[in-house]
């Protein structure tokens, strides 16, 4: 019968003999992979699709050749360099990207670019410039509907907008009588508004421009 000291040398050889095999064992899949990340063989990344968009922009034909995921926003913003529209939640809950699109207002972080082919594009720089705002922006400005400013660009575009559907007769939630015109009521402003959110607060503000820039005393 062995004794302990034997029973202990023979344990120890087992465990040394068992890491041995999986050290040895492990160097060919090391090599291996170090191999395959060094091997200049291997092919290149696939480069993402690209399409050639042609729209207007502000008044202007621009074409851009982009990846065919690009969203309106930022073609708009890191090829065409129009940073008046505003990169907020990029889901669309914000209204911060909102431009106008063949006269109607869209979320432009949920389009792509490619699908706008031959549309007319407005953004916050096309409406007015410093020396010749738009009446919107002049309204905004006498009546702080800005406050910090970010979600502006998007606000005045939508605000515009809203201006005209209302003009223009469209019934929204809120319109009490579909058989007339819908009227310029601070309900109607804000329901139609509610999809642009702004942190500051300044609700009551813009209203109050939006019904100036409308032709109403506010």
């Amino acid at each position: 019968m062995p004794t302990p000291s034997e029973l202990e040398m023979s344990r120890r050889n087992l465990l040394i003999g068992t890491a041995s095999s999986v050290a040895i064992g492990a160097v060919p899949q090391a090599a291996k992979a170090q191999n395959s990340v060094t091997d200049v063989s291997a092919p290149a990344a696939v480069k993402p699709p690209t399409a050639k968009v042609s729209f207007t922009v502000n008044g202007a034909v621009r074409e851009l050749d982009v990846d065919t995921r690009t969203t309106l926003l930022d073609a708009l913003r890191e090829h065409l360099h129009l940073t008046g529209t505003k990169k907020g939640c990029d889901h669309g809950q914000c209204g911060a990207c909102t431009v106008i699109v063949d006269g109607r207002r869209i979320n432009s972080c949920l389009t792509l670019a490619v699908m706008h082919e031959g549309d007319s594009v407005t953004t916050i720089e096309g409406l007015g410039t410093p020396d010749h705002m738009h009446p919107m922006q002049t309204a905004f400005v006498k009546h702080d509907g800005y406050q910090c400013g970010y979600c502006t660009p998007g606000q005045i575009c939508s605000a515009v907008a809203v201006i005209d559907e209302i003009k223009a007769g469209i019934p929204s939630h809120v319109t009490e009588d579909l058989n007339v015109p819908p009227q310029l009521t601070n309900a109607e402003l804000r329901e139609r508004m509610s999809g642009n959110i702004c942190r500051c607060g300044a609700y009551s503000n813009i209203a109050e421009a939006m019904t100036e820039a409308a032709g109403r005393p506010a």
